[in-house]
């Protein structure tokens, strides 16, 4: 463990150091900070506090924002540190390959962490200070919803390593990277969406349709935060998927914590058989 903290330590420092961390920290507060501000129009129409409309806008913006920087972040994790000839330097150390994925990952889970944590907690202290009517367990839907952006943002960097792990070098991993972004973020979606209006509901059952949903880290994430309440439901339009949906809030956070640890160990596996 401590091989694995050391490790962790300095992707932390390293990832402090680089602007380009610090530049999506920054936008990410400041689109918080926009929609917070600005997203509070709807509720004289529909009765819903700012805190409901705030979770509804950045759980729509985490969905698009945080995989991004996840897979930007861990996409060279291994195969650039392969090519520049600074991994066969860290295994000169006594650690083994499983030390240094494990390491980084929780690097860069810290370095997401705080990325979430600045700014959606920027975005949570001015609505605090706007104040308003807030309804009751509001604070810890929002509280939820930065704890399962981390969630999700840690899926994204397990895939982000695998696709590091799995070719030679970091400008495949990030063509791979962006692909995967494509794929769950915005092709995956409209597709399941196109399949529903031609079956009709002939052939995709309800349980079907769920084990679909789970398919998708994206979709795990939008069932969590956007159908946990009766007010963020209405808002976010999700009424019906509340009535329909026979996931549990367990079984949804088991299928997320599964998107974490089946490409982290798939990763560590195809690192430890890697010639360097």
């Amino acid at each position: 463990m401590r091989a694995v903290a050391i490790i962790a330590g300095r992707e932390l420092r390293d990832s402090l150091r680089n602007r380009r961390v610090v530049a999506m920290t920054g936008l990410m507060a400041a689109l918080a900070l926009t929609l917070t501000l600005l997203g509070s129009a709807p509720t004289g129409t529909v009765d819903v506090s700012n805190l409901s409309v705030t979770i509804v806008s950045l759980s729509s913006l985490t969905i698009f924002l945080v995989p991004l920087i996840a897979l930007l972040i861990a996409h060279d994790a291994i195969a650039g540190e392969v090519e520049r000839g600074t991994m066969a330097l860290l295994l000169a150390y006594p650690v083994t390959r499983a030390d240094v994925v494990g390491g980084k990952f929780l690097g860069h889970t810290l370095v997401l962490a705080i990325a979430a944590v600045v700014g959606y907690g920027a975005a949570g202290a001015a609505l605090a200070m706007v104040g308003g009517d807030v309804e009751a367990g509001a604070w810890q839907a929002f509280a939820e919803m930065v704890g399962s952006s981390v969630l999700l943002g840690m899926a994204f960097i397990a895939l982000g390593y695998l696709a590091s792990a799995a070719v030679r070098d970091s400008r495949t991993a990030a063509g791979i990277a962006i692909g995967l972004w494509l794929l769950f973020v915005l092709i995956y979606d409209m597709a399941l969406l196109g399949v529903l209006v031609a079956d009709q509901g002939r052939i995709i059952t309800p349980w079907m349709l769920n084990l679909l949903l789970l398919a998708n880290p994206a979709d795990i994430f939008r069932l969590i935060n956007l159908t946990g309440g009766p007010d963020v439901s209405l808002h976010a339009g999700m009424t019906g998927a509340v009535q329909q949906s026979r996931i549990g809030g367990q079984l949804l956070l088991i299928a997320l914590l599964c998107w974490i640890t089946v490409p982290l160990v798939l990763a560590s596996l195809l690192f430890g058989r890697r010639e360097l």
